[in-house]
């Protein structure tokens, strides 16, 4: 930080110290009090404040979440339309069917939601890459497996919504297979997403300790085997992951007030960290390695599916200082961590800097400071005390009331742009498809020209496929100072590369073993409109304009339509052209 911390903020984070030794969920509640003392100390916030969590009118009050298109507590209940439903799912899953819709019209926002918490995690990928034997030692130094185990997960699992959340964590938290140097490194990116699927719905601070302690981090983030200061060599411990703990996954760069506006001093943002934090905070993270106790070498894919174990000759036993906060000598290698987490945790800035990116994953790029002051109130304290109840965020963000406004429909500025992952798994899921051979080869999308310039887990860097904070460049946005994080990725390539194969992946081709089932859009495509109406709201959530549906009706329509073959080409043409349709892409 550029100034000293204030006196309210350094009490708060001495006696996280004293926190740290709580088992949690006791540890949570604890941390969320000091939390709120030290976001009342950093002060601002904007002029739409957020209401009180577990008061009367707070969408996010996680014991009332209500009912209908508003769900604000305290309002009558009002029946979903069609669309409605369809608009909510695009927000809450990586795409929902024909059936899906009907599901939550008849059952409402908060059963719906309920029923989605209330799921365990179906699938997880460590499991089925062992069912399929790709543990065995030809598959050492390979990736086998990887992708096909996350296809199969984000297009068939039931709980949709940890999908869609874990999959925004996944663009937070970054792991990347192509940084993931090691022998089995399929086994600890499964192994990964699977720690982000546990926790979807449960504690940030947890989940941060146990990213902390994947393998896969500590090789992508090059911790694992990281050693203490050697003053004879003048070697330090590796800095990378205590930086990017803190400029990502925490506290970012820049002060926040609570509506994720940054703090300005004398016209210059003030800094978080500087680089004695940095290196205070690297003592943390060293000793750590591998887990191998009772494994034979060459050791096998195990190895990689365990929380890292301490290597004490290693670890720095000496103190560690960083924001204001000291880790006294002699503290063991997981307390120290913990104490670490649990400072970082209660930091001012992570509820707004956490609570704005999930929104922009979810919602909408460019939410108001209100929008993001209420949701991260929720995550300051979930109504019952809980700092970082990531159910409790959730619900928040997709209830809040700029969420389900209708209104916004109209609203040029806001929304945003469906990421190319989002688009194809939103096709697959909205009709059922299935990997005939149970092989998922679906493989790796990253190719910007024949693919879709994006595929799960395999970020080009840290900083995600694209930053949250991306202004594409002389457009409208740009004019008006807006962000479009997935803009990152939109260039001449990536957008023939994408509908060429969607076209194909809609015809069942370029996509392995995968097929949709068609049985009932091929019963409509002898009626160019109704085929049209019935994407218009799987696909698009009844947004594509009345120009656009004219013309879309037009073109099917002179298409040939008396054999099957013709049908079914009139069908794939229809989900191309929706696929491909700038109201499709843009999610409102």
């Amino acid at each position: 930080m550029n100034a000293p911390p204030t006196p309210q903020e350094t009490q708060a984070l001495t006696t996280a110290e004293e926190a740290a030794n709580l088992p949690l969920p006791g540890r949570s509640a604890a941390l969320s009090a000091l939390g709120a003392a030290a976001l009342a100390a950093c002060g601002g916030g904007s002029d739409d404040s957020p209401s009180t969590p577990g008061t009367p009118g707070n969408p996010g009050s996680p014991g009332d979440p209500g009912d209908g298109p508003g769900d604000n507590p305290g309002t009558p209940a009002t029946p979903l339309t069609h669309e409605e439903s369809a608009r909510f799912l695009a927000q809450a899953t990586l795409g929902a069917s024909r059936a899906d819709i009907e599901t939550l019209t008849s059952k409402g926002l908060a059963t719906w939601l309920n029923e989605q918490f209330a799921m365990p995690v179906s699938m997880r990928l460590v499991d089925w890459l062992y069912a399929k034997g790709l543990d065995a030692e030809e598959f050492r130094f390979s990736q086998r497996g990887l992708d096909n185990a996350l296809w199969r997960t984000l297009i068939t699992s039931p709980d949709a919504l940890r999908q869609r959340v874990a999959l925004a964590l996944s663009e937070i938290c970054v792991a990347s297979v192509l940084g993931v140097d090691s022998s089995y490194r399929q086994f600890a990116l499964a192994y990964y997403y699977d720690i982000l699927q546990t926790h979807a719905f449960g504690n940030y601070r947890q989940l941060l300790e146990d990213i902390s302690l994947s393998p896969a981090m500590g090789y992508y983030l090059t911790y694992r085997g990281n050693s203490k200061a050697n003053p004879k060599t003048g070697s330090q411990p590796d800095e990378n992951y205590a930086r990017e703990l803190m400029q990502l996954f925490t506290i970012g760069l820049v002060q926040l007030r609570a509506d994720g506006t940054p703090v300005v001093n004398n016209g210059q943002f003030v800094e978080t960290y500087r680089s004695d934090d940095v290196m205070g905070l690297a003592r943390v993270f060293t000793g750590w390695d591998l887990d191998t106790a009772g494994l034979s070498k060459p050791y096998p894919a195990a190895q990689m599916c365990r929380p890292m174990a301490q290597v004490a000759s290693r670890y720095e036993t000496g103190a560690k200082q960083f924001l204001g906060t000291t880790i006294p000598e002699g503290t063991d290698a997981l307390a120290a961590l913990r104490r670490a987490l649990d400072a970082l945790f209660v930091h001012p800035n992570v509820p707004p800097f956490i609570s704005r990116q999930l929104i922009q994953r979810l919602v909408t790029s460019n939410p108001s400071g209100g929008y993001v002051a209420r949701v991260a109130a929720v995550f300051a304290n979930n109504g019952q005390g809980a700092r970082g109840d990531l159910r409790a965020v959730v619900r928040a963000i997709l209830l809040d009331p700029e969420a389900r406004d209708r209104g916004q429909l109209q609203n040029p500025n806001w929304g945003k742009l469906r990421e190319p992952v989002q688009r194809f798994v939103h096709w697959a899921r909205a009709f059922g498809a299935t990997s005939t051979g149970d092989a998922w080869d679906v493989g790796d999308l990253s190719d910007p020209g024949s693919r879709l310039g994006q595929s799960p887990l395999r970020s080009p860097s840290v900083f995600n496929f694209f930053r949250p904070g991306y202004i594409p460049p002389n457009t409208a946005l740009a004019a008006q100072g807006l962000v479009g994080p997935e803009f990152q990725l939109t260039n001449e390539s990536t957008v023939a590369g994408y509908v060429n194969f969607m076209q194909n992946a809609v015809a069942g081709r370029s996509v392995g073993d995968l097929r949709a089932n068609y049985a009932a859009l091929l019963a409509k495509a002898g009626d160019p409109a109704a085929l049209v109406a019935e994407l218009q709201l799987v696909l698009a959530a009844g947004q594509l304009s009345p120009a656009t549906v004219a013309t879309l009706t037009a073109v099917l329509g002179g298409m040939p339509g008396k054999t099957t073959t013709e049908l079914q080409n009139r069908m794939y043409a229809a989900l191309t052209l929706v696929l491909a349709s700038p109201e499709y892409i843009v999610q409102k």
